[in-house]
C-alpha cells in the first residue's frame, strides 16, 4: 500500500511538502508540485479521507435531509445541490424522512455524529424542537423551502405564486373555485397556499364554501379522493375550477373529473403548482407554477458553502418562480 512517505521519496521531496500539496495548504514550488502530481498519477495513490479529515477538520461530506426522496421536486432540488457540490469535490449523504417530522430532528443529530461539514434541510415544518435543533447544530445548516426565523433559508414565494395562479384562473372567467390542500402543519405548502386562496377569493368578492376546501397528502390518490369528496358534497355541481397545491394531487383530481365526463378546461379549469414532467405531457397539459427547483438547490448549496467558509449570508433568501400557462385553464 502506497503511503505519503512513499510519495515523498519517489518525488524527492519532504513529507511535509507532499502534505501541503494534497491539502492545498501552503506553498509548493512548481517543479516539486509537478513531480508529486506525476508520482500520484503513476502509483494511483488515493489520500486517506480519514487522515485528511483529521488534518483539515473537514470530511468533504454534506448531509441532505429530504421529506420524500422519490418525488420529482426532491430529485430536482438535489440535482441542483449536487451540481454545485460536485464542482467543489463534496460528496452528499442523503437522509429520507418519509414525511416523518420527528425524523428531521433525528437526522439533524445523526448527520452531525457522522461529522458532515454542513447540512441542507428540505423543511416541512418549523416546530420549536426543530428550530432549536438547527440553532444548536455544530455545523452550518441551510433550510430549503420554509421561512424559519433567525435561520438561513431559501424560501419559495408560495403565497405570491398561488395568488398569481388564482388571479389568472379568475380572470379567465372562473368564479366558483375549489381548493385541494395539505395539512397546515406544513407552513409553506399547507398554510401559505391556502391563505393565498382565501385572500384572493375575498379580494374578488367570491364565495368560499366549506365543502370546496379539501385536504390531501401530496399523492395522486389523495387528489382523486379530495375531488370525489368535493363532488359528492357539491350537490349542484357548481364548481367552475379547482386549484390543487401540488401537480400530483391535480392529476388525481383530473382523473376523477374525466371519469365523471367533465371536460377540462371547457367544463372545469384546473390549476396547480410544481411543474413536474407529467404536468407537461398529460392531457390536458397542466397550468402550473414552476418554482425552478434546480436553481433553488444551487442557491442553497452556494449559501451553505459560503457559510462554511465563514462568510456572512442573508437569513431570508427568496427564490423566484414562473407561471406556466397551459391547457387545463
Amino acid at each position: 500500500m502506497i503511503t505519503i512517505n512513499d510519495i515523498a521519496k519517489l518525488a524527492n521531496v519532504s513529507r511535509s511538502t507532499v502534505s501541503r500539496y494534497l491539502n492545498a495548504n501552503g506553498y509548493v514550488g512548481k517543479e516539486a508540485a509537478e513531480r508529486i502530481r506525476k508520482v500520484i498519477e503513476e502509483t494511483g495513490y488515493i489520500p486517506s479521507q480519514s487522515a485528511q479529515s483529521l488534518r483539515t477538520k473537514r470530511t468533504g461530506v454534506i448531509g441532505i435531509i429530504l421529506p420524500k426522496i422519490s418525488t420529482e421536486t426532491a430529485s430536482r432540488l438535489v440535482g441542483g445541490i449536487s451540481e454545485v457540490l460536485k464542482q467543489q469535490e463534496y460528496q452528499m449523504l442523503l437522509a429520507d424522512t418519509s414525511l416523518d417530522k420527528e425524523k428531521e430532528i433525528e437526522y439533524l443529530r445523526l448527520l452531525q455524529s457522522r461529522n458532515v461539514d454542513g447540512i441542507i434541510l428540505l423543511g416541512t415544518n418549523k416546530s420549536e424542537q426543530l428550530v432549536k435543533g438547527i440553532k444548536d447544530a455544530k455545523v452550518p445548516v441551510i433550510v430549503l423551502g420554509q421561512d424559519i426565523p433567525d435561520v438561513t433559508s431559501v424560501i419559495h414565494r408560495d403565497y405570491e405564486a398561488t395568488k398569481e395562479m388564482l388571479t389568472y384562473i379568475i380572470e379567465k372567467g372562473n368564479k366558483k373555485i375549489g381548493f385541494i390542500g395539505i395539512n397546515e402543519s406544513d407552513p409553506a405548502v399547507g398554510y401559505q397556499r391556502k391563505q393565498a386562496y382565501l385572500d384572493t377569493m375575498v379580494e374578488y368578492q367570491l364565495a368560499i364554501k366549506e365543502d370546496w376546501l379539501q385536504v390531501g397528502d401530496f399523492s395522486i390518490e389523495s387528489g382523486y379522493a379530495a375531488m370525489e369528496q368535493m363532488w359528492r358534497k357539491d350537490k349542484a355541481k357548481e364548481l367552475e375550477a379547482v386549484f390543487a397545491v401540488t401537480d400530483r394531487m391535480a392529476v388525481g383530481a383530473i382523473q376523477f373529473l374525466k371519469e365523471k365526463g367533465v371536460k377540462i378546461p371547457e367544463d372545469m379549469a384546473v390549476g396547480t403548482t410544481g411543474a413536474s414532467t407529467l404536468s407537461k405531457y398529460m392531457e390536458p397539459s397542466l397550468t402550473t407554477i414552476d418554482f425552478l427547483n434546480e436553481e433553488a438547490g444551487k442557491l442553497a448549496a452556494n449559501l451553505l458553502l459560503a457559510k462554511m467558509g465563514g462568510e456572512k449570508v442573508k437569513e431570508k433568501n427568496y427564490h423566484h418562480y414562473r407561471l406556466l400557462k397551459r391547457n387545463s385553464v
